[in-house]
């Protein structure tokens, strides 16, 4: 379901998306071409700052935002997903928020009030929360913790093994764009 949220905010989402049918997108949130949103994902853009706007929640291209998936913001912060990012099952995406290019959240993972540069991979069930990341991170092991009060702890980079994981990922929900939306127009 696609709605305006309460500042009259609609989202924007680009032809060459798939929207499941059950996920709900509300408010400004703006998703490019090629994007994935699964069964019951909810991407919500609805509380207003202290300016009295909404800060956007932009989905870059060929991203997937798998099934039971959340993107919110506190008021008057956004939330920027780069290209090419997988945001796997029940991932929590929450602003203020950047997650750059090319980077894989792991399932049930929670990303809140951080940075992720370009290729940074989240395990399963890991907490992110108030730190930047730089390119090819990669928080591990699985349910690692990572803070502001302890960054380098659980941190490495990404090897090719990973780097290969997270490329098929992508390539997988795009071809779920296209069969669903040739599904769709026949």
């Amino acid at each position: 379901m696609i709605s305006a949220n309460p500042n009259g905010d609609v989202p924007q989402i680009d032809g060459g998306a798939f929207i499941d049918p059950t996920a709900r997108i509300i408010g400004n949130v703006y998703i490019a071409c090629g994007c994935y949103v699964g069964p019951y994902a909810v991407v919500r853009a609805d509380e207003v700052g202290a300016d009295g706007k909404v800060a956007p929640v932009c989905i870059g291209e060929d991203t997937n935002v798998q099934d039971g998936v959340i993107v919110h913001a506190i008021a008057g912060t956004k939330v920027t997903i780069g290209r090419r990012c997988s945001i796997a099952h029940g991932a929590v995406i929450h602003g203020p928020c950047t997650i750059g290019d090319g980077s894989f959240v792991g399932f049930k993972a929670v990303v809140y009030s951080s940075t992720l540069a370009s290729e940074v991979f989240v395990g399963t069930s890991a907490v992110v929360q108030g730190v930047e990341l730089g390119q090819g991170s990669l928080v591990a092991p699985a349910a690692a913790i990572l803070s502001e009060y302890d960054v380098m702890h659980s941190t490495g980079k990404i090897t090719s093994g990973e780097r290969g994981f997270m490329n098929s990922v992508v390539e997988i929900n795009l071809s779920l764009v296209k069969g669903y939306k040739s599904a769709i127009s026949d």
